[in-house]
């Protein structure tokens, strides 16, 4: 993740552009039916779904804790960890797990195929390329699908999908939150590894029903930039 203007990810300002001027770079109807836009707003990135603002690169801290939970949460010891990360977004959660000496492999699930194809175009600066590196596999298809076919296992599962449990931008990712999912999550899930899903609002109603399905539930608050803290939620399998 890039934060400040001048970092490295970051794209540098064109002549005629003001660091507030927000220009639409690429628009496309996504998989779901919905508009899917990708904006340049001074130095950063910003995408956003059916007029839905989703996720930009001004910050990043909660996807990154989202995955610096779930690797904390995994059996001491474990080395050469597997992490399945649903939902590519700008690349901070998938740039955090590779960065992490423990993790030899990393997964991401994405259901837009141009989100994808933004990685090896304007967004691949952002995350440090993660389209040219050889530990990270991008699958492009819907994570609750891909986990119902899935023989591969993982030590840490990290969700961000949406906006959340309670605020999802498009109705059928509601099913990321429901039990048969869960059952999916924890049949791919090793003995000892952990499943962190990220929202944008507290979603207690989700807790409990995560508590019922894995036993304990943590609940991590990260500060946001706007309105109350971002949540992730994470639950543990047994080692």
């Amino acid at each position: 993740m890039v934060d400040e203007q001048s970092g490295p990810g970051a794209p540098a300002l064109l002549p005629w552009e003001s660091p507030d001027e927000v220009r639409v770079v690429d628009r496309t109807v996504g998989r779901t039916g919905g508009e899917l836009v990708l904006r340049r707003a001074g130095s950063h990135w910003e995408v956003v779904s059916n007029g839905v603002f989703l996720m930009d690169t001004r910050d990043g801290a909660s996807e990154r804790e989202m995955v610096r939970a779930a690797l904390a949460g995994v059996a001491v010891g474990r080395r050469d960890a597997a992490v399945l990360i649903g939902g590519l977004g700008v690349g901070f959660s998938a740039r955090e797990a590779l960065d992490d000496p423990r993790v030899a492999r990393v997964r991401v699930v994405e259901l837009e195929p141009r989100v994808v194809e933004w990685h090896s175009g304007p967004l691949a600066p952002v995350a440090g390329r993660l389209a040219e590196d050889p530990r990270c596999q991008i699958d492009c298809a819907d994570v609750v699908d891909w986990l119902a076919a899935t023989a591969e296992t993982f030590d840490a599962v990290c969700l961000d999908v949406d906006n959340g449990p309670d605020w999802t931008v498009v109705e059928g990712n509601g099913r990321l939150y429901l039990p048969e999912a869960l059952g999916h999550i924890r049949r791919v899930l090793r003995p000892g590894g952990a499943v962190a899903f990220w929202s944008a609002m507290p979603a207690p109603g989700f807790a409990d029903l995560l508590a019922r399905r894995f036993g304990r539930v943590r609940t991590v608050e990260v500060p946001a930039r706007r309105g109350g803290p971002d949540v992730v939620y994470l639950a543990h399998t047994a080692p």
